[in-house]
């Protein structure tokens, strides 16, 4: 039996190239493969990353953050990114292990660019890269050292939509469950979401380095 085709699906190079139209002179010129001077000063900005990776389990994209410039550069083609405690699942990790190539995003307060950086990955638990991002006296578990290979940022439309750098009004509601809710509801309340909560902001302290 032939399977029905759907005139609406968009299932060629051509037919999206045709959606889309021309690619304009900016986005051509904007990447490189390298860190430039303007790139650098974009990730030295950023307090906030999302690191994508992909693995035998399928993709994953994880946020990392800390103090604008923690994503270290040991050069204009190499990035070092701390990996600190977290609640060792370990996708992220576990994804490089077995197929270096990764994405970041990084994210800057106030700014409507992003910056796009992909390349592969491996992990290093040398003693002089870990020594680089001590903080509280503490060494991060692992560093992600990320060998570049395009880089570019991406336009504000996104933030400026979503009016994501929005001020939130002192005492806006919180808008979506509690993670000691979601624990409740996935376990039908076997999971005890509400002692959770009541701990959570004091062991995330407690544990962020």
């Amino acid at each position: 039996m032939t399977t029905p085709c759907d005139e609406y699906a968009i299932d060629t190079l051509a037919r999206l190239d045709a959606l889309l139209g021309a690619l304009s002179d900016a986005s051509l010129h904007k990447e490189v493969p390298y860190v430039h001077p303007a790139y650098r000063a974009m990730i030295e900005a950023s307090p906030f990353a999302v690191l994508a990776t992909t693995g035998p389990g399928g993709l994953d994209a994880s946020p990392r953050g800390d103090p604008p410039g923690f994503v270290q550069l040991q050069d204009d083609k190499t990035l070092l990114l701390p990996e600190r405690r977290g609640n060792n699942r370990a996708d992220s990790l576990r994804n490089i292990v077995a197929d270096p190539r990764v994405a970041l995003l990084f994210l800057m307060p106030g700014v409507g660019e992003t910056l796009r950086v992909n390349g592969r990955a491996r992990i290093s638990v040398a003693p002089d890269l870990l020594a680089r991002f001590v903080v509280n006296g503490q060494l991060p578990k692992c560093v992600v050292v990320v060998d570049v290979e395009t880089v570019f940022f991406q336009c504000a439309r996104a933030i400026q939509r979503s009016r994501l750098w929005d001020a939130v009004p002192p005492g806006t509601p919180r808008p979506v469950p509690t993670p000691g809710a979601i624990l409740a509801s996935i376990t039908h309340g076997a999971f005890d979401g509400a002692a959770y909560d009541k701990e959570l902001p004091a062991r995330q302290q407690a544990t962020l380095y």
